[in-house]
C-alpha cells in the first residue's frame, strides 16, 4: 500500500506555473516566477536592489571621474615638495646685487638664451610671448605639425601666419614635421616623438654647451626680467624650474593651483632632452604667467579639447556644445566639469567651485598691455568670446 506523500516544493512549482487554476503562458510564467522571487524580500531589499543600485551605477557612469578625484588622497601621495628659490626683482637695483641676493655671481657677458616651442594654433599667445622675450632670446625655435597630439589632421597655422612674425624672421629656426596619424594610440607618444624632433632641430639651431634653453608651451610665458637675471647670472643650477602665476581663460581668473612645468636649462650636449616634466627639485618664485585656455574664438577652444593629449577628459559630446563653453567661461567654471587635482581633502574642498574673478591688470606682459584693445578678450572684464 502506497501511501499519499506531501511534496512542497511541488506544490511552490504549481503556484509559480499556474494562475487563477490554469495552465500559463510563458511570459505569464515569467512574471509568476518573478512575483515568487519577491515574496520572499522585504521592502528594504526592494528599495535596494530597484532604486539605490541602479543610482550608483548611473551616478558612477557620470561622475566617476569626480569620485575618483575627490578621493585621491586615500589612493596617491602628494609629490615631493619643491625646493623654492626666493626671487628677487626690481627694475632699479642693478644686475650684480639681484645675483648676489640670489647667492649667485655676475658674468662678464651674458649666455645666449634659446626658446624652443612646439606650436598648435595659438597665434595670439605665441605673438605676446615673442614680444616679451624678444630683448634677450638669441634664436627662437618653432616646431609644428601637420597632426595634433591625438591624431586629428591640422594645418601648419604658423606657416599660414608667418608675416605676423616678421620681427623675429632673422632669428627664426622653424621646422615642420609630418604626423602619424595612428588612430587609438596613446597621445603622449604623439607628444614625445614631436619633442624628440624639437631636439634635432634645437641642434640644427646652433644650440651649444651652457647656453640657455627655456622648455615650455606656448602658453606659459616666463617674464622678460627673469630670463635677463637667469643669462647674467653665474653658478645658477644646471635646471630650474620656472613658478608661473596661473591663469585660466584670460588674465581675469588667476587659480590657486601652482603652475610649474616650465623649465630653464644650462645645455649640455648629449643629455639635455625637450621634456614637460619634472626635472628637478628647485623651483624659482613668480617667474612668468601660464594662462591656460586662453582662446579669442570658440571654436579655438572646441578644437584643443579635442586635440591635446587629456582628450580623454571631454567624457561627454555636450561638453564641446559653444554655449555651454561660451557660458563656462564667463563662470570661470571647469570646461571638464572636474575637481582640482589636489592632495588632501582640505585643498580639494577649498578649491571647489568657480574661479574668483579678479580686476587686477597689474604685472601682465608689456605687450598685452601695450595693445589693450587687440586683446581685450584676454583683459579682465571681457569674458565674451567669438565664434571663430
Amino acid at each position: 500500500m502506497v501511501s499519499d506523500v506531501y511534496y512542497p516544493s511541488k506544490k511552490s512549482d504549481d503556484f509559480c506555473e499556474d494562475v487563477c487554476g490554469e495552465q500559463s503562458t510563458p511570459g505569464i510564467v515569467s512574471m509568476s516566477r518573478l512575483r515568487c522571487m519577491l515574496r520572499g524580500l522585504d521592502l528594504k531589499a526592494i528599495v535596494f536592489l530597484f532604486v539605490f543600485v541602479p543610482t550608483c551605477i548611473v551616478g558612477i557612469y557620470f561622475h566617476g571621474q569626480k569620485i575618483s578625484y575627490f578621493l585621491r588622497p586615500m589612493w596617491q601621495s602628494p609629490p615631493k615638495p619643491f625646493i623654492e628659490v626666493t626671487h628677487y626683482y626690481h627694475e632699479n637695483v642693478s644686475m650684480e646685487n639681484l645675483c648676489k641676493q640670489h647667492g649667485w655671481g655676475i658674468r662678464e657677458y651674458p649666455r645666449r638664451v634659446y626658446d624652443a616651442v612646439l606650436f598648435s594654433n595659438e597665434v595670439d599667445m605665441l605673438t605676446i610671448r615673442w614680444k616679451e622675450l624678444y630683448p634677450y632670446i638669441t634664436q627662437f625655435v618653432l616646431l609644428e605639425s601637420n597632426s595634433t597630439f591625438t591624431g586629428l589632421p591640422k594645418p601648419f597655422t604658423f606657416a599660414i601666419n608667418r608675416d605676423q612674425f616678421k620681427f623675429v624672421e632673422p632669428r627664426l629656426t622653424y621646422g615642420t614635421i609630418g604626423g602619424r596619424f595612428r588612430k587609438g594610440e596613446n597621445p603622449f607618444v604623439e607628444e614625445a616623438y614631436q619633442r624628440v624632433a624639437l631636439d634635432q632641430l634645437l641642434r640644427i639651431a646652433g644650440i651649444e654647451d651652457d647656453d640657455l634653453l627655456i622648455m615650455s608651451d606656448v602658453d606659459e610665458i616666463p617674464s622678460r626680467h627673469t630670463i635677463n637675471l637667469l643669462r647674467w647670472c653665474d653658478d645658477i643650477p644646471p635646471i630650474l624650474h620656472l613658478h608661473f602665476r596661473n591663469y585660466l581663460y584670460s588674465f581675469e581668473f588667476e587659480i590657486k593651483h601652482r603652475s610649474w612645468r616650465a623649465s630653464v636649462h644650462r645645455y649640455k650636449s648629449g643629455k639635455t632632452r625637450y621634456v614637460h616634466y619634472r626635472q628637478t627639485d628647485y623651483l624659482l618664485a613668480d617667474s612668468g604667467w601660464h594662462c591656460s585656455f586662453c582662446f579669442r574664438h570658440i571654436s579655438d577652444f572646441i578644437f584643443k579639447m579635442k586635440a591635446y593629449s587629456h582628450t580623454d577628459r571631454v567624457r561627454f559630446l555636450h561638453y564641446l556644445n559653444p554655449r555651454r563653453i561660451q557660458d563656462i567661461i564667463c563662470q570661470g567654471a571647469d570646461l571638464y566639469d572636474m575637481l582640482p587635482e589636489e592632495y588632501s581633502f582640505k585643498d580639494i574642498i577649498g578649491n571647489m567651485g568657480p574661479v574668483p574673478h579678479s580686476y587686477s591688470a597689474v604685472h601682465l606682459p608689456a605687450h598685452l598691455l601695450d595693445n589693450p584693445e587687440k586683446y581685450k578678450y584676454l583683459l579682465p572684464g571681457n569674458c565674451k568670446r567669438e565664434s571663430g
